[in-house]
């Protein structure tokens, strides 16, 4: 029979299971601080209809598609009924809209699962990765105040993976469309053409933006460029320099007033939702790409590794669910893309090695005592410690060996000395040190042993 090669599709993610303890890791403690924020998890089907899947305005996203059709449908020449979720908002959409009279508004919701997009096959870029999203959904209306929260979980989040340094920065759109209707841009539009430049402004650069611009196709005025471009160059470096500048644009239109407005409001209650100032900054640059955010948006960035790029993201929206209801319900949220932040985080070397879940190997001396082995295994588990029993007979070294090689710590030995003293030998693979325990003792004395070895490792 032939062989099939193995290999795996380009565009995913697949680790080998230490990788994927730190893996996990990073997404309990975006769990964790979702929920200590009193967020509530929702899983929505990785499948939607494509007729609701597809109802926003085009964007990249919805070009990058994956069909979803069973055998029998495509026999009979069926167009595909069934898409795989680009993200978890448009799903989040129907979500609300489908059950929005048995929720409670304000309705807050954490959502952590695989998203899918048909990518070009390029080193970091994936078509099946995971999304870590925050939003609250207002009905009718929502307050500003929740725009300043959700910062304060991107801080938690971030001091709790302890990465490095980072900034939370914000802006607001209709600060921005409102200084564009003072220099003379006042077509929707234009503006949105204008703000997804503006956006690219850290990738691409000034002067990339300022040719593009001025050129034929938006044809800029140079100096309504050059006032621009000054105008996003600013970067506060505390609060109080972020006021001092929003005071500084003098008077404009209603949305310029109605965006320093939310701005003063938003960057004066993260400092009292319990972000240092050294955390968070006015940059006036950042526009985010889709006209979907219409008041606050946020980027959150490594002090250290700029070239990294944006790992955390997102905004304020005005009407969540218009495709699906005639309720009005405007929100605000933030995504994590897990699995590109991972990888980028592992290339930068900024990530340690995820340790072995097993906590505990009981090892084997004498195949006739395996029933003692495995007893002494389960009261372990009993007592909440993590543990493996070796089942077949194998020399002891060979034991050790796999120990090693599996991350698993601590080796447990009971051979007939021990038995006969009523005592375990606990070896410290680590340490490269052993020391016998009673049995009585055993579990209390490993509960110790593995706190310390857990808070040097995150140390």
């Amino acid at each position: 029979m032939a062989i099939t090669q193995a290999r795996t599709m380009p565009g995913v993610l697949e680790l080998l299971p230490l990788d994927q303890v730190a893996f996990q890791s990073m997404l309990d403690a975006v769990r964790r601080n979702f929920e200590r924020f009193g967020f509530l998890p929702i899983e929505t089907p990785v499948m939607e209809f494509s007729s609701l899947l597809l109802t926003k305005e085009g964007g990249e996203s919805e070009r990058q598609v994956y069909f979803v059709q069973s055998t029998g449908s495509m026999e009979q020449g069926e167009k595909p009924e069934l898409a795989l979720r680009f993200d978890l908002t448009v799903p989040l959409a129907r979500y609300v809209a489908e059950h929005e009279h048995d929720l409670t508004f304000p309705f807050r919701r954490y959502q952590i699962q695989r998203v899918y997009r048909g990518e070009r096959a390029q080193r970091g870029r994936f078509r099946e990765f995971y999304q870590c999203d925050i939003d609250v959904v207002g009905k009718d209306s929502l307050s500003v105040r929740f725009d300043a929260e959700l910062p304060a979980v991107i801080y938690n989040v971030f001091r709790d993976l302890a990465i490095g340094a980072f900034t939370i920065q914000i802006n607001n759109r209709k600060l921005m469309c409102g200084w564009l209707e003072g220099l003379g841009l006042a077509d929707s539009e234009r503006q949105g053409a204008v703000l997804r430049e503006i956006d690219k402004l850290d990738k691409r650069g000034a002067d990339a933006v300022r040719e593009t611009l001025t050129n034929d196709t938006f044809g800029v005025a140079a100096d309504v460029v050059h006032k621009l471009l000054d105008f996003v160059a600013f970067r506060s470096t505390s609060l109080a320099h972020a006021y001092a500048k929003l005071d500084s644009l003098g008077s404009g239109s209603e949305a310029l007033e109605q965006g320093r407005a939310e701005l003063k409001e938003v960057l004066g209650l993260i400092k009292a939702f319990g972000v240092p100032e050294s955390h968070f900054a006015l940059n006036l640059s950042i526009a985010r790409g889709l006209d979907y955010y219409t008041g606050t948006v946020y980027e959150t960035i490594l002090n250290d590794h700029p070239q990294i790029g944006s790992i955390c993201s997102g905004g304020r929206y005005e009407n969540l669910a218009s495709h699906y209801t005639k309720s009005r319900l405007p929100g605000v949220g933030i995504s994590i893309g897990a699995t590109r932040l991972f990888w980028q985080l592992r290339e930068a070397g900024l990530l340690r090695g995820g340790r072995s879940t097993v906590q505990v190997l009981v090892a084997q001396m004498d195949d006739n005592e395996l029933p003692r082995y495995l007893e002494l295994a389960t009261e372990l588990r009993t007592a909440g410690i993590n543990t493996e029993a070796v089942i077949e007979p194998g020399k002891l070294a060979k034991q050790f060996k796999y120990a090693d090689r599996a991350g698993i710590r601590f080796v447990l030995v009971l051979g007939p000395d021990e038995i006969a003293k009523g005592v375990v030998t606990v070896k410290d693979l680590r340490k490269q040190d052993q020391f016998e325990v009673t049995r009585a003792q055993l579990a209390e004395t490993l509960r110790v042993e593995i706190e310390q070895a857990a808070a040097m490792h995150r140390a």
